[in-house]
């Protein structure tokens, strides 16, 4: 069986930019499968391709439109 991949990374907040430490898994060829928020303050948003954060007092909708202006309307493929 192969071995996943985890490192430590930081990212920005979708909606204002403020970092965020995260804990990401990779499978063996490089693919995100997951991540964990390890700062205070963020919150993981749920993306099929890659780690994404935000602050916790963000909205929902608000990041929903974060998310679709930086990477556009999700694909079918994307929602699984």
């Amino acid at each position: 069986m192969a071995e996943k991949h985890t490192r430590g990374e930081m990212h920005g907040c979708i909606v204002c930019g403020k970092l965020y430490e995260l804990y990401v898994v990779y499978d063996p060829n490089g693919r995100f499968m997951g991540s964990k928020v390890m700062s205070v303050g963020g919150k993981s948003v749920p993306h099929a391709l890659r780690a994404l954060v935000a602050c916790e007092h963000h909205q929902k909708d608000e990041i929903g439109r974060a998310v679709e202006r930086v990477y556009g309307k999700p694909t079918p493929e994307e929602d699984e």
